[in-house]
């Protein structure tokens, strides 16, 4: 489970189906395959799930930006997803995951979102990166920042997470986050990456952007939540503000770094659950005692 489960089950999400079946992060075993389809899967293969179905004649979709079409269709947030013992999906969302777990391979999804965020910050080698926020986004975020030679900085208040943000390859780990000077100056970071989704936490991502500096929104806020920005900051400090949606062209080269097995994915899963357990496992997950609740048929 993930925060946007909560916000669907809390009514935040706009374009969610009422009383849908959630789990857009999901894998599972081939159990049957229409007649009709044409697929290189085969009846028992571990497959990953692209919950995100577009409808392939928007002038968004024409363009490669399907993430963004109008008529997008998501399995687990408009229609019914992977919190079940079987769900149908398209032969086009899903990738053969042979060779890792299942519960590593329900991973695929939100690491695929984490690789369209990581490409939207440019991140290079030798670059200093903030990452706010060390749940499961953020440590997936300071994984393939680290390993991509960046020198991370996490600040999360939370000692476990702090402690698990070391573990994935932060370089320093912080409660509260001070670049030390003027941002003109050249103090702060290249990147900045808010992986919480919250209105102060998206302004303090402003605020410690060194000048010429790059700051990604990837955590999901309410629909009523508002940033105060000084366009002054922005301009003087020549800032660019950027978000990110869903996981376009992400799919595969999640699964393939999950393949890699470079970085201990399975130690985000905290807590399983049966599906029968379900009730137990929301109260875990809304407590927010660990970081990725996996729930088993």
């Amino acid at each position: 489970m993930i925060g946007t489960d909560l916000h669907i089950c809390k009514g935040e999400t706009p374009h969610a189906t009422h009383n849908v079946t959630i789990g857009h992060e999901f894998s599972g075993y081939v159990e049957a395959i229409h007649a009709s389809t044409s697929t290189t899967a085969k009846l028992g293969d571990l497959v990953c799930i692209d919950p995100n179905v577009p409808c392939h004649k928007c002038t968004f979709c024409r363009t490669q930006k399907y993430h963004l079409c109008p008529h997008l269709w998501c399995i687990g947030v408009t229609c019914d997803g992977g919190m079940a013992k079987h769900v149908v999906v398209p032969a086009s969302s899903i990738y053969v995951a042979t060779g890792i777990s299942p519960e590593v391979a329900s991973l695929a999804e939100p690491l695929s979102c984490v690789v369209h965020a990581v490409d939207t910050g440019c991140v290079k080698s030798g670059d200093r990166v903030l990452v706010i926020g060390a749940g499961p986004i953020g440590l997936m975020v300071t994984a393939l920042c680290a390993n991509g030679g960046a020198h991370v900085t996490v600040a999360e208040l939370n000692k476990m997470r702090r402690t698990a943000a070391t573990e994935f390859g932060a370089s320093e780990v912080t409660e509260r986050v001070d670049i030390g000077g003027d941002p003109v100056e050249g103090y702060g970071f290249d990147v900045v990456f808010e992986c919480v989704g919250l209105a102060a936490t998206m302004g303090q991502a402003l605020e410690c952007a060194r000048a010429g500096g790059t700051v990604v929104w990837v955590g999901v806020a309410r629909p009523d939540a508002l940033v105060s920005v000084s366009p002054f900051t922005v301009y003087r400090r020549e800032l660019t503000i950027k978000s990110t949606y869903t996981n376009p062209f992400g799919m595969e080269r999640a699964v393939r770094i999950l393949l890699d097995n470079k970085v201990n994915w399975a130690s985000l899963i905290t807590h399983t659950f049966a599906l029968t357990e379900f009730d137990a496992a929301w109260d875990v997950f809304t407590q927010n005692s660990g970081l990725k609740v996996c729930i088993k048929p």
